[in-house]
């Protein structure tokens, strides 16, 4: 393995800065390692390399660049991002021939700090479900054991970043695709606040479920990438502006402290459930999590099981996500259906069918769960929970269907642990905490409150310095 590919996003990015090596021995090194791996894990299909050596030809080095520059650091784009001038299918037999016009505005960012765009991640069809495949491009292998599912639907991205062929990749979450990937990757996944990284244009620009966020190897890795995609874009009506002290800065600062972040005096309060009472999670599972909460109580952080409730968080969630799949992907397909898999035209077609009144009945669940979330946050810093249900499951089951003897009604409701997160609008992440008996990653799902991405990213560095597992990648498939 090249040596630049074993570096972080944060050293490689120093590198650059400091002319210790150039953005095209970076792709170059990209470009082997992609070479590599992909036959076995299958996460980058399209790959753009010529653009991006000419993207770095033209590339300038500014002065004072602000928080967040990547001075031509190679990283992939999930699939269901345009970016100009590369082929963009969501996924779909419908789109397979679709060569993107114009780039998203988050892809925009993105190269205008200094990113150079390598390749776009494998996706399952227009994300739907969290297990990576599709009719276009074929499955994403995980790579801790290539028989196995990385989880979705930023799976493509998760096992790129893992496995060394890039640095730092995108994704997008609305049910948990960047955490659940994260998790059975054995990296870092952050869903923003709503608002933190423009995109669009969007059918929806008002919709608060669907966000775009970083992935990486290491927390300070996802802290980078989040100051290169954050900032005003009055283009997206949610735009938040960016922080006074940059994500890194925030990171670093906590890490020279030492000490877990709080608002409260006495200390770093958080409350831990292995279930929100949703669902049954696998014993494995909770054991590596606990685990991961008592070095948290040895790092200072008093720890309790006064979780919020989140009853009515699946029926809020079935209708809100399909009601969303009938505004922005029935259109695209209703003419096309013969091309496009069986969940999306069924996720979508229910959003057809629902009423005004299940509609009403939807966004009051809704409200009252974000009001329970806020005055849980007025007693505490964190919430922690596991970020899926079961370790990583055969790559040729569609989706998983039970767990521990619950069954389950349909293709998304295993992902039940983050999507019942997701309606809360607070800023998620998935942090590898540890290894199943059989050697599966493990990842433990820490939340914080609107908009407090800083502490959630300060509190993860901390854990994941005290685990030491920020070692373990790039893994070679296996």
């Amino acid at each position: 393995m090249n040596e630049l590919i074993r570096l972080t996003a944060r050293q490689a990015v120093d590198g650059l800065k400091n002319g210790d090596f150039t953005p095209a021995e970076l792709i170059d090194a990209a470009e082997a390692r992609i070479a590599e791996v992909e036959p076995k894990v299958n996460a980058l299909p399209t790959r753009c390399f010529e653009r991006a050596r000419a993207a770095a030809a033209r590339l300038e080095r500014p002065e004072n660049p602000g928080p967040g520059y990547l001075y031509g650091l190679p990283m992939a784009i999930k699939d269901l991002v345009e970016v100009s001038g590369v082929r963009t299918t969501w996924g779909s037999r419908a789109f397979a021939d679709h060569i993107s016009t114009r780039s998203d505005w988050s892809v925009e960012r993105l190269e205008a700090k200094g990113a150079l765009i390598v390749a776009k991640a494998n996706t399952p069809e227009f994300g739907a479900g969290a297990q990576t495949f599709n009719d276009v491009f074929g499955t994403t292998t995980n790579p801790w054991n290539t028989a196995l599912t990385p989880g979705g639907s930023s799976g493509g991205s998760a096992v790129a970043v893992a496995t060394g062929e890039v640095w730092l990749a995108d994704g997008s979450d609305l049910g948990g695709s960047l955490r659940i990937p994260a998790s059975f990757a054995g990296v870092v996944g952050l869903r923003p606040s709503p608002g933190r990284v423009a995109t669009g244009p969007r059918a929806l620009p008002f919709d608060t479920l669907a966000v775009n966020g970083p992935m990486g190897r290491t927390v300070g890795d996802v802290a980078l990438l989040l100051d290169a995609q954050s900032g005003l874009d009055t283009r997206d009506p949610l735009t938040l502006p960016p922080p006074g002290e940059s994500f890194v800065a925030a990171v670093d600062r906590q890490l020279a402290l030492g000490r877990l972040p709080s608002r409260f005096a006495g200390g770093c309060r958080i409350a831990f459930s292995p279930d929100l009472e949703l669902c049954p999670v696998d014993p494995e599972v909770v054991e590596v999590c606990q685990a991961a909460m008592r070095r948290l109580e040895k790092l200072g952080a008093t720890v309790d099981d006064r979780a919020p409730s989140f009853k009515d968080a699946e029926d809020c969630f079935q209708v809100l996500r399909a009601i969303n799949f009938a505004a922005s992907v029935w259109p695209r397909i209703k003419d096309k259906q013969e091309l496009v898999k069986p969940e999306v035209i069924w996720n979508a077609q229910k959003g057809l069918q629902h009423s005004a009144e299940e509609i009403a009945i939807a966004r009051q669940q809704q409200g009252a769960l974000y009001n329970r979330i806020a005055a849980f946050f007025e007693r505490h810093d964190f919430l922690a929970l596991p970020t899926v249900v079961a370790p990583p499951f055969d790559h040729r089951v569609r989706y998983l269907e039970e767990v521990n003897g619950r069954k389950f009604d349909t293709y998304i409701s295993w992902l039940v642990l983050t999507f019942a997160v997701t309606l809360t609008g607070t800023p998620a992440i998935s942090v590898p905490v540890g290894f199943t008996k059989s050697g599966l990653p493990v990842g433990l799902q820490l939340v914080a409150r609107p908009r407090g991405e800083a502490e959630l990213l300060a509190l993860s560095a901390l854990l994941e310095a005290d685990l030491a597992l920020g070692t373990h990648n790039p893994v070679e498939p296996r």
